[in-house]
């Protein structure tokens, strides 16, 4: 990856900011200071790829806080962003750690079952 930088192939983004139509990166914050999420359009509507903005389920849904935290107020705005980058709905926000996406998406195909999941 430093090769990668310093070959001037990787591209910084600060902030919000479209990267290709319909793929989006935006600042979060909260666990970090930098963190961002990934938004893609899928044809089942926006899907969000929180990353460490929220690390498990429980922390989006419930509200709740990971161990480590940058700030607690930017990782709590940071789950209401996320849900409004998925048009409000939970189930369209992807978390960074959690063994659970392999249950609440369909196995990509038959043979990758537990392995790959679809999310879009």
């Amino acid at each position: 990856m430093v090769r990668a930088v310093y070959g001037k192939r990787v591209v910084f983004h600060d902030g919000d900011e479209e990267i290709q139509p319909g793929i989006s990166v935006h600042l979060i914050g909260g666990h970090t200071m930098g963190i961002q999420s990934v938004r893609v359009m899928t044809r089942n509507g926006w899907l969000v790829l929180a990353s460490d903005a929220s690390h498990y389920y429980w922390g989006i849904e419930d509200k709740k806080l990971f161990s480590i935290v940058y700030s607690v107020a930017d990782m709590l705005a940071g789950y209401d962003k996320l849900q409004k980058l998925a048009d409000g709905r939970l189930e369209m926000v992807v978390p960074g750690h959690d063994a659970e996406v392999m249950k609440r998406y369909p196995a990509s195909t038959h043979d990758l079952k537990g392995v790959s999941v679809r999310l879009d």
